[in-house]
């Protein structure tokens, strides 16, 4: 128990002294200011765990597994259909919400595409041309297939076909905001990848270093929990399983 309480400590603290700036100059106003930060710091993010500020990404794994158990408990008890999206959503938020605060601080300019070849660029666009193809042939064949079956239920009533296809509309609305949000997900992954990497806690990033400059201990957390990998199970599996069992179940009903 000691020791593991003094690799945190080692961890807090090795985290604090390269957080701290550093003076090139020398001059009396820097150090003054820098023992301005160095005291300001404890001050600010005591209300932070040390076993948090040490393991952001397993406080991140944790919070994801205990929330992802009740949507499971969710879909036993067959609760209200709108607490499904909210558990969903809660089970994302810690790393969610990390990786919105660590992206609106990052310039566009800090993720340039310099080591990037020139295949890369060119089989990237040929995978998002061939992505879009296969979503427009789904959507021809949907749409042909919704067509014939309002047809064969209806028959020639114009307004009975006009009502059914808004409902039909209607319960695609939570089919069509889980393919959005999945979509979102992903992209964020991808930036954070870029950005700070797969580590809990990354050596080198490319996070501007004057993000929470001056609170090393919130920023340890913060960069933490933006996590590639824990953004995409949290916010990517949780929607697939809300997007093939919640959102089909719409469906069914109002074709039914």
């Amino acid at each position: 128990m000691t020791e593991g309480g003094g690799d945190a400590r080692a961890a807090v603290a090795a985290v604090d002294d390269a957080a701290e700036p550093q003076s090139t100059v020398g001059g009396a106003g820097e150090e003054a200011a820098s023992e301005t930060v160095r005291k300001a710091t404890p001050e600010r993010d005591t209300w932070l765990p040390r076993w948090l500020v040490a393991h952001p990404l397993y406080a991140g794994w944790a919070w994801t597994v205990v929330w992802s158990g009740l949507i499971v408990l969710d879909e036993v008890v067959d609760l209200a259909g709108w607490t499904w999206y909210l558990l969903v959503l809660v089970a994302a938020l810690p790393t969610l919400a990390s990786t919105l605060v660590v992206l609106h601080a990052t310039p566009r300019s800090h993720l340039r595409a310099v080591d990037a070849t020139v295949l890369g660029h060119f089989f990237v666009r040929f995978l998002a041309l061939v992505a879009a193809f296969m979503v427009w042939a789904a959507s021809v064949v949907m749409s042909a297939s919704i067509s014939t079956t309002v047809q064969s239920l209806i028959g020639d009533s114009e307004k009975e076909v006009t009502a059914l296809g808004f409902n039909i509309m209607l319960a695609a609305v939570p089919l069509v905001l889980s393919i959005l949000w999945m979509a979102f997900i992903v992209r964020c992954a991808w930036f954070l990848r870029r950005l700070r990497g797969w580590r809990q806690v990354p050596v080198k990033t490319r996070v501007p270093k004057k993000f929470l400059k001056g609170r090393p201990r919130l920023k340890r957390v913060v960069v933490g929990l933006a996590h590639p990998g824990l953004l995409l199970v949290a916010g990517l599996v949780t929607s697939l399983l809300a997007l093939f069992v919640d959102a089909l179940e719409v469906t069914l009903d109002v074709l039914g």
